[in-house]
């Protein structure tokens, strides 16, 4: 807001969830990760390197009020998928045979070790979803990549976000109207980034329509079957082409 009243053409983006997604990296001090792959494994080799890491490591989690790395969860670890969907106690229990603190600051080595991860985190709260999904100048986006049906376990926001508000925080919670809801996800982001004939219907505007029934639309993607395609989206037209049509994509 503060920006804004100063003339800075500036506005966010959220997805309705309590866990965000990124890298297991990000729980790493930033010097460690310096020179990339060989020589982030060569530091984490290196017991006086990584003593100091693991230390850094610790500050950083105890800074955001927790004393492990439980909050946090694998959604792909390419060397070995059978650690996909575990939490890091249970990465730890399986791969040094303790769930403590110190055996997952371990197995949080090792796979960075082996080439890193894709990891979800549980970090958020509720109120603060709430709160700022209100704003007018917050729009709806997933923040996810493209994801491959069935490829790991990602963070449900790639196939859920956009039902989950308008059936989750529309419908059930009421945080804001319905109304609200398809501006924060259409003309709101549209208008921003200057896209002049998408985000509104209007004559001369790009033919993307998506038809979904108010009563029925919610996510199924959860963070345990990520997967779930949303119930109540009827028929999406990209340019004018039909892609789904009665629920179902047309190829």
């Amino acid at each position: 807001d503060d920006a804004r009243a100063a003339g800075v053409d500036v506005r966010s983006d959220q997805y309705a969830y309590t866990a965000g997604a990124s890298t297991l990296s990000i729980r790493f001090p930033s010097w460690a990760l310096e020179g990339g792959g060989e020589q982030v494994r060569q530091r984490l080799s290196d017991a006086a390197t990584w003593a100091r890491i693991k230390k850094e490591m610790i500050a950083l989690y105890e800074e955001r009020g927790f004393s492990d790395l439980s909050w946090a969860a694998v959604a792909s670890y390419r060397p070995d998928p059978s650690l996909d969907g575990l939490s890091m106690k249970e990465v730890a229990q399986k791969l040094e045979g303790s769930a403590w603190a110190d055996a997952q600051l371990e197995a949080a080595r090792k796979l960075m070790i082996g080439g890193g991860a894709s990891m979800v985190y549980h970090f958020m709260s509720q109120a603060d979803i709430e709160r700022i999904m209100k704003h007018a100048q917050v729009a709806v986006a997933s923040d996810s990549g493209v994801l491959e049906p069935g490829a790991g376990v990602p963070h449900p926001r790639g196939n859920g976000n956009n039902a989950r508000v308008l059936g989750e925080y529309v419908r059930e919670r009421k945080v804001i109207t319905l109304e609200d809801a398809v501006r924060k996800m259409t003309s709101l982001p549209a208008a921003h980034f200057g896209f002049r004939d998408r985000g509104v219907i209007r004559v001369g505007a790009a033919a993307d329509l998506v038809v979904f029934d108010p009563a029925r639309v919610r996510d199924r993607a959860t963070y345990a079957a990520p997967h779930g395609p949303p119930d109540g989206i009827v028929h999406v037209l990209v340019n004018g082409v039909g892609v789904v049509r009665d629920g179902q994509p047309t190829g």
